[in-house]
């Protein structure tokens, strides 16, 4: 581990250990922004991991962002921290300037379409996109459009679109925003990592790394309540049938952190579209799996308000269907591998 990597991990796991409790949860799900949360994040420069440090940032790798998105994760963090990180990366791979506060990027479906239109005073953007994290809430959103046969990143303050307000099933902000000639605060064309997908591998990537965390935490609650429970005697832990759950729960786990793990060092490469396939579909399957052991283990306690589970599980469920789910991730690796023929499977398999 680097020395920044380190100094990563402990800045981040201590402060979000520290603020992320069930009851900033249980606020934020009725309305809450939790400033105190977001400026800690801004002053430890967490929000601009991958930002440049002669632009202001950390100058991490996407290996330190994987820390700090995976820690996001793992405590169920309620704000756009991993949307910030990807836009301000994109935003400095295009050469724009990174606006302050919370950012957000659009589209994030392939059936969003915006256009970028010249004016006399500037540049204009039209259009509608649905299901945008925080869309509503963040000070800028980061928009993908066309300007002149090609794509373009576009800065467009939030307030310039209407919005309609909608939630995923974690109570996290996916709104729809329609802009109408809405002002473009800057604009440069599209760095060479957005490809013909655009924002959806990166954001499948940025979802992966906290699906990981996620997984991460719902293990150790299982773990934790398997020795504190006791039934007939003895904690359920030792039961045979809970162990081998816990053992199934802990692979899945494992799998798919190395999956997202290995997904953010290709990033570092600039073609990590194959690993990307990986990890969403990989730790898709695992998120599945883990929540569903997960309540087992709990029992009745833990389809509850009252307990903490639900908040990881439930992110896990809606990130999962985010940025393209496990199953569409799935048949394009494997048409991918298809593609590149029967002599080439095992050099795949082997040398990533």
């Amino acid at each position: 581990m680097s020395e920044l990597a380190g100094i990563l991990a402990d800045q981040v796991a201590r402060l979000l250990g520290d603020v992320v409790t069930k009851d900033l949860l249980d606020r934020v799900e009725k309305g809450l922004w939790p400033a105190e949360l977001w400026r800690a994040l801004e002053e430890n420069g967490l929000t601009q991991v991958l930002v440049p440090e002669d632009q202001g940032g950390a100058g991490g790798s996407w290996s330190d962002a994987a820390i700090v998105l995976r820690a996001a994760g793992r405590h169920a963090a309620p704000v756009p921290l991993a949307e910030t990180v990807l836009a301000a990366w994109l935003a400095t791979r295009a050469g724009l300037a990174v606006p302050q506060g919370p950012l957000s990027l659009a589209p994030v479906r392939r059936t969003d379409r915006l256009a970028l239109a010249r004016t006399g005073s500037g540049l204009k953007l039209s259009g509608s996109a649905a299901r945008v994290p925080w869309g509503g809430r963040a000070d800028h959103v980061l928009v993908l459009a066309p300007l002149d046969g090609r794509p373009h990143l576009a800065c467009v303050a939030s307030g310039a679109a209407s919005v309609a307000a909608d939630r995923n099933m974690a109570a996290e902000p996916r709104d729809r925003l329609r802009f109408a000639d809405a002002a473009v605060l800057a604009a440069a064309p599209a760095p060479s990592e957005l490809g013909p997908d655009g924002l959806v591998p990166w954001g499948a990537l940025v979802r992966s790394l906290q699906m990981a965390g996620g997984l991460d935490q719902v293990l150790d609650q299982c773990v934790r309540y398997a020795n504190e429970r006791s039934q007939f005697g003895r904690p359920i832990g030792k039961f045979q049938a809970i162990q081998q759950q816990l053992a199934v729960l802990a692979s899945h786990t494992a799998a798919a952190g190395m999956a997202a793990l290995v997904a953010a060092r290709a990033a570092e490469t600039g073609d990590p579209g194959f690993e990307i396939a990986v990890a969403k579909s990989r730790v898709g399957e695992a998120a599945g799996a883990g929540c569903a052991i997960a309540h087992q283990v709990h029992g009745a306690i833990g389809f509850t308000y009252e307990h903490a589970l639900h908040f990881t599980t439930r992110r896990l469920w809606s990130w999962r269907s985010e940025f393209g789910n496990d199953s569409e991730w799935s048949v394009r690796l494997g048409r991918e591998v298809a593609g590149r023929g029967a002599d080439a499977l095992w050099r795949t398999l082997t040398q990533r």
